[in-house]
């Protein structure tokens, strides 16, 4: 595995995570506020849990290839708790060169 393919599947499943997080959030939103339906939940309950697996995975053989310090690697995991940190985290460590592949933009 090279460390652009480990990267590229990295950011795809960080942008997944989130998504299924913004998904969850939307069906609870329905569920708990106008209380009209649960299928959100049911629908995007299961994808998220998936998802969320797919990451912690994905993660810990990003840390491994990329050689990744500890805190890193914790602090790549922990970015699965809270909803959309796991794109914020994408992109610190892209910027800080713990991502490879992405160039950062440059000024002018």
């Amino acid at each position: 595995m090279t460390h652009r393919t480990v990267a590229t599947a990295f950011r795809a499943v960080a942008v997944a995570e989130a998504l299924s997080w913004v998904g969850l959030l939307a069906g609870m939103y329905v569920k708990y506020v106008p209380a009209t339906t649960e299928a959100g939940v049911q629908l995007f309950g299961p994808v998220h849990g998936a998802v969320f697996l797919v990451y912690l995975l994905v993660t810990v053989v990003a840390a491994r290839v990329l050689r990744w310090s500890a805190g890193t690697t914790l602090l790549a995991l922990l970015a699965s708790v809270p909803p959309l940190v796991t794109v914020l985290f994408e992109r610190w460590a892209s910027r800080t060169g713990r991502l490879p592949g992405r160039q950062p933009a440059t000024a002018g």
